[in-house]
């Protein structure tokens, strides 16, 4: 018996139902019996002592705590077979459905083993990335890009429809799915992991992805993905989508190839109630990403006291070092195979404060409404915003450091735009607005582009009920 059993009264150890701790062996039997055994008895800890363990699919039941010692390693199997499909969509290394009282924890690692392959795009097309596409083929440079291997398999953590769920310490590392996919669950709590996959090849290996959840903590977390890193959804993987909802996000830092946070696309209801506070956003392709394409709502959403610094990526990855990325559209005007005649009616953006910000990027900041369902009540107050010196990359495609259209009640206080030379040659402007019902300009900065023909710093069209607080300065 060791200390941690010591202290925790009933315990039951892996190693004690015949998982031996070393890599080479595959531990998936012994380790669901010590789970079921656990179960049996009406819930306790499961205990992963210093070790390797190799498995495929563990499912969890009600009021476990599963304990992963520092010194721990679960690695996911590179066998199909040890992974057999939940609802018939997914694979995971740890997965339940319908539970109550399950916690995640300690200072060991779960490892999801990604390899993957890089290879011509060949029959394998993606209307969202075809702009990066095009600018990548123009510049004759060969459409190569990553995939996961097939034994590459599932997310590290699928819980659906759970209650009552911690997730705190551990390391979550090379992820072939998304690492933690929760969907559906109720009082989430993470608090302290640290997520990583390959920044250069990790598609699809999304960090941390609350898909129709409610009364959600994340805090104090580390998530290093090369797909994107925090990921809020409202789906119908596994029934009607739910509304993502009660959302706080503190103290943490996000590094990505796509997007660092990411209001997702694929939102059938409603992602509200959020707020996104003190955190760093490092090293990513897009910083922040609020899209709309199915018809759902993004409303009532606070980012504050942060701090964004993006760079560009392989042409594959959505994004152009641009720290804020606003998009509200019909996917039918992306991807032409989509079928406008059972197409989602558009959506909502509404009501959303960014404060106390400061962010660096290569390319500009879009943010995009539509006539049909123009942005409502966006705030943007104490924002510094600097443009990266030209990086000659075929991927520049920003003419703006800021453009902002199809928007009522728009305000733009105490905001600042800085060159770095030498600017990219297709920059024209500080800030374009266009179709702007209700805009405040209060104490801005916007200078012009550097060593530009351009005419003007700031353009203004089709803008009505104009007020102008505070002298601009260009």
């Amino acid at each position: 018996m060791n200390s941690f059993e010591t202290h925790h009264g009933v315990v039951y150890n892996v190693k004690s139902y015949g998982a031996t701790g070393h890599r080479l062996g595959n531990a998936q039997n012994f380790i669901q019996h010590t789970v079921d055994a656990c179960a049996a008895a009406g819930g306790g800890v499961v205990y992963f002592p210093p070790g390797a363990y190799t498995t495929g699919t563990i499912t969890l039941h009600d009021n476990l705590r599963i304990f992963i010692e520092a010194g721990a390693t679960i690695y996911s199997s590179k066998n199909p077979a040890d992974f057999p499909k939940q609802h018939g969509t997914s694979h995971a290394l740890f997965y339940g459905a319908d539970l109550t009282n399950i916690t995640l924890e300690g200072r060991g690692t779960i490892d999801g083993q990604a390899n993957y392959d890089e290879r011509l795009m060949e029959g394998f097309q993606d209307w969202y990335i075809y702009p990066n596409q095009l600018r990548w083929e123009q510049a004759g440079r060969p459409l190569m890009r990553t995939f996961p291997t097939a034994n590459s398999i599932g997310n590290l953590v699928l819980l659906v429809r759970c209650n009552d769920v911690r997730i705190t310490g551990l390391t979550f590392t090379q992820s072939p799915s998304w690492a933690i996919h929760l969907w559906g669950c109720e009082r989430l709590v993470i608090d302290g992991v640290y997520v990583h996959s390959s920044i250069r090849d990790g598609v699809w290996s999304d960090g941390i992805d609350p898909d129709g959840c409610r009364d959600v903590r994340i805090s104090n977390c580390t998530i290093e993905t090369g797909d994107d890193a925090l990921v809020f959804y409202s789906s119908n993987l596994f029934g009607p989508a739910r509304p993502c909802e009660n959302i706080t996000v503190t103290n943490c830092r996000l590094t990505s190839a796509s997007s660092a946070l990411k209001f997702v696309d694929g939102n059938l209801t409603s992602i509200r109630n959020v707020t996104i506070d003190n955190c760093l956003i490092t090293g990513s392709n897009r910083g922040i990403a609020i899209m709309v394409f199915d018809g759902g709502t993004v409303e009532n959403v606070i980012l504050s006291n942060l701090v964004i610094e993006c760079k560009r990526f392989d042409w594959f990855w959505w994004g152009n070092a641009d720290p804020l990325h606003i998009n509200l559209i019909r996917r039918s005007e992306i991807d032409p195979n989509v079928d406008k005649s059972i197409e989602r009616p558009i959506g909502t953006i509404r009501n959303i404060l960014i404060r106390n910000v400061f962010a660096r990027g290569f390319g500009g900041c879009v943010i995009h409404g539509s006539a049909e369902s123009m942005l409502e009540n966006l705030t943007m107050d104490n924002v510094r915003l600097e443009i990266i010196a030209d990086d000659n990359s075929p991927l520049q495609s920003s003419q703006a450091a800021v453009l902002i259209d199809n928007a009522i009640n728009l305000r733009l206080r105490d905001f600042s735009i800085n060159w770095e030379i030498p600017v990219a040659a297709d920059f024209r402007s500080a800030l374009t607005v266009e179709n702007v019902h209700g805009l405040t300009l209060d104490g801005i900065c916007a200078p012009p582009v550097p060593n530009s023909s351009a005419e003007s710093a700031i353009t203004l069209t089709k803008v009505s009920g104009l007020e102008i607080r505070n002298p601009i300065k260009v």
